[in-house]
This record gives structure tokens, sequence and C-alpha cells, in this order.
């Protein structure tokens, strides 16, 4: 057999150029993208008082040797301070601590927050999420950080699972350091200084009726926050809007507003910045609420679900 090849079509040999073929602007494209897990200059050194296991390239990371049910020394929690910082979202396989031992853990870095919104566990501080096949499906299969509709959002959560289904219920974090990094000049220049508003009725009013909403506007009326808030301990620069809970950039007409708002919160969808975790009961996990968005992964009907968080009061955004 014989083969030859092919001669050109006419066409093909009188083209001298590509035929125009453009692609939705603000989307996501192909290519390399910059992975860049702790800021440049950063001086990264070994843990000294437990093993770290990473999770993934850029954020997540399993901590071994760490007794969550024990108070920790001034050394541990510097430790494990670092670590958070470095990789966003810390997990402790089998902790399997009471809800008390899990509030004395989050306090170490701060004060606890209350959520009237959300069912409450043992404790004014401690929320429960109890999902079985009776359940309302709410709080679940949406990109989001906690809380930014408060004027100082929280600076971390530690949840537990107490009961986990046989499958399913996974969850994922996003790296929105990463997602800045890798955003158009172009973008980036239109963000920076940028406002946008944040409120609690988008993310609840699908859930919740109106009279059981009210009472609570005067508690939490709209906030602005910067749309990209840099990191107040690493200064690093970190995308700061979520489909839960902002309305609105500032200073723009709606359908503007709209399309960049879409175009910034779908970063958080890129698998290269995300890291997730396939829960056993008794696992914690311990993540950076300034710095991560999350989702908790809805497929696992109708199995049930428990899990508990606590959530520490944050700072204000610059």
């Amino acid at each position: 057999m014989v083969f030859t090849t092919p001669s050109p079509s006419p066409t093909a040999a009188t083209t001298s150029s590509l035929r125009e073929a453009r692609v939705p602007a603000d989307g996501l494209f192909e290519g390399r993208r910059v992975l860049r897990r702790v800021p440049e200059g950063w001086d990264e050194r070994p843990y000294e008082h437990f093993e770290l296991v990473p999770q993934g390239r850029l954020i997540g990371a399993e901590i071994r040797g760490v007794d969550l049910s024990r108070p920790l020394s001034p050394a541990l929690r510097e430790d494990l301070n670092r670590a958070l910082i470095e990789w966003k979202v810390l997990f402790f396989r089998g902790a399997r601590i009471t809800s008390d031992q899990q509030r004395a853990f989050a306090l170490n870095w701060g004060e606890l927050e209350t959520n009237p919104l959300l069912a409450r566990g043992s404790a004014d501080d401690v929320v429960r999420f109890d999902k079985g096949a009776d359940a309302t499906a709410t709080f679940e299969n949406v990109w989001h950080a906690d809380v930014t509709f408060r004027e100082r959002p929280a600076l971390g959560a530690v949840l537990q699972l107490r009961e986990v289904p046989p499958v399913g219920g996974d969850t994922l974090w996003a790296d929105m350091a990463a997602a800045y990094d890798n955003l158009t000049q172009e973008v980036k220049d239109r963000i920076d200084g940028a406002q946008a508003v944040h409120d609690f009725i988008p993310g609840f009013a699908r859930f919740y009726r109106p009279e059981q909403l009210l009472p609570l506007q005067g508690e939490f009326p709209p906030v602005t926050h910067p749309v990209v808030r840099r990191h107040p301990e690493t200064g690093r620069r970190m995308l700061f809007v979520n489909t839960s809970f902002t309305t609105r950039i500032v200073g723009m007409d709606r359908a503007e507003s709209d399309r960049l708002l879409g175009h910034l919160v779908r970063q958080a969808q890129v698998p290269e910045y995300q890291v997730r975790f396939r829960w056993q009961a008794g696992d914690v996990a311990f993540w950076d609420n300034r710095a991560t968005q999350h989702y908790a992964v809805d497929d696992y009907f109708p199995h049930r679900r428990v899990a508990e968080r606590v959530a520490i009061a944050g700072d204000r955004p610059r």
C-alpha cells in the first residue's frame, strides 16, 4: 500500500492569514498558570512540632503528631499558625475531639463568632450542620467565604465531621491568592482599589422566609469590602468576592458589575487552585477564611452528614 500526501486545497493554498475566531470575553483560558504557594521572598522553614504532609501543590496539608484535645504550647501554636498561612487549610485525621475541645483549639486564634442564621450546637458559638434524608438542602454546593457580610468577616473556621455518609460529602477549598495572581493585567487594573457590597440576604433568602430574615436586617446591614484584600499577616493580594454574599461593585452599572463579578467568582472553579478532602468521622479541618473559598459537595442524599463548626472573628479587610 502506498501512502501519499494530499495536495492542499485551493482555499488553504491561497490563505495568507488565520481567520478571525473570537471567544467570549472574561473567560477562563487554557495555558500554564502561576502556582505560587507563598509570597515572593517568604522565609520557609521546617516545622518543629509536627509532621506536615502536603495534599496539593498550592493548598491543603495534613498535620500529623498534634493532639487537638490538649492545650497548645505557644511554640506549637506559632508553628500551626505559620502552616495555616503557608497552606491555607490544615487537616487533622481522626482527631475526634469534643465540642468544648474544638472551641478551645479555635480560641488560640481569637474570640469566637456566633451566627443566629445557622443551627446551634452545644454552645452559642458552635454551629451544627445535620443533613439527612429529611433535611432541607441548604448552605452547600456553592463557592464562598464565610460571613463576608460582616464588617469583620471570620479569620478562619474549625470544622469537624461527626458523621459521614458512605460515599460523597467531600469539601473543596480554593486559594484566592492564586486566583488573583492569574488574572490578566487588564482585570487587575480594573479592580485595583475597587470596593464591593456584601449582604447576607442573597445567601439566605433562598432557604428562609422573609419574616425570618427581617428581624436580622438591622444587625447585618450591607457592608463594603475591597474586591482585592491584602492578607493581614503576609500582605499578599487575594480576591475577596464570592457568589453567596457579594452583590455589586461600587461605582459600576449593574450590567458591568454583574459581568465583572461573574468573571471574578469563576476563578475559584480552577482545579489548579484547589484541594479536595474526603472526610472520615472525627476528622477536623482548620482553614484561613481570609485567603480561601470553600465548597461543600452535596452528592450524598439520602444519607446523613453531620458537622460542627466554630468560627474565629477576624479583622476588617483592607
